[in-house]
């Protein structure tokens, strides 16, 4: 039986979605699917998130830039419509990590991760941290917290993932992919 992680985002600039795919692609290496999907569909690859998809999925990775240290409103607006997978416990014991990109170093990243959480604590969902026995969170000069993956995009939003934030990124999905196997 194989592993299906959906790899949830929203991306303003393109560094969260670039999370999402170093992302994808670690669960991928690890022989699972990756469901990359999103809020809104603004690019003709984009595939947006239904319902199903969360039901269906042995695992989620969940994704969005910061905004004033809370998730996009694209991203709230959608679990505001979840009421019926709560009532029927649907995602309770997923397991799920989450996220996220700001401009500078003190943007709200870990604030959006914390905010990102909530949503699947309701629903029961097993939240996954980025443990210390990862060298990169300890010696990153830019994102990664013990919360969840992190990028640090720059004041311009131009600065392309570090080798660090990569590596996080990158165990996030083995990580997670490890665990949803497992629960199988």
């Amino acid at each position: 039986m194989s592993t299906t992680i959906v790899v949830l985002y929203h991306s303003s600039h393109g560094s969260v979605e670039a999370m999402a795919h170093e992302i994808a692609e670690s669960i991928e290496q690890q022989g699972a699917t990756a469901l990359l999907r999103t809020f809104v569909a603004k690019n003709p690859h984009d595939i947006v998130i239904s319902k199903d998809d969360l039901i269906q999925c042995d695992g989620l990775a969940f994704g969005t830039p910061t905004r004033f240290g809370m998730m996009a409103s694209q991203a709230k607006a959608f679990w505001e419509t979840t009421s019926e997978l709560w009532l029927k416990g649907q995602l309770i014991d997923k397991p799920a990590c989450v996220f996220s990109s700001s401009s500078s170093m003190h943007g709200g990243n870990e604030a959006t991760l914390l905010n990102l959480s909530l949503p699947l604590l309701h629903h029961g969902m097993m939240l996954l941290g980025v443990p210390y026995d990862v060298p990169e969170l300890l010696g990153t000069q830019t994102g990664g917290t013990p919360y969840g993956a992190s990028h640090v995009a720059g004041s311009n939003n131009s600065a392309q993932l570090s080798k660090d934030e990569i590596k996080i990124c990158q165990s996030v999905g083995i990580r997670l992919t490890k665990i949803a196997s497992k629960l199988q």
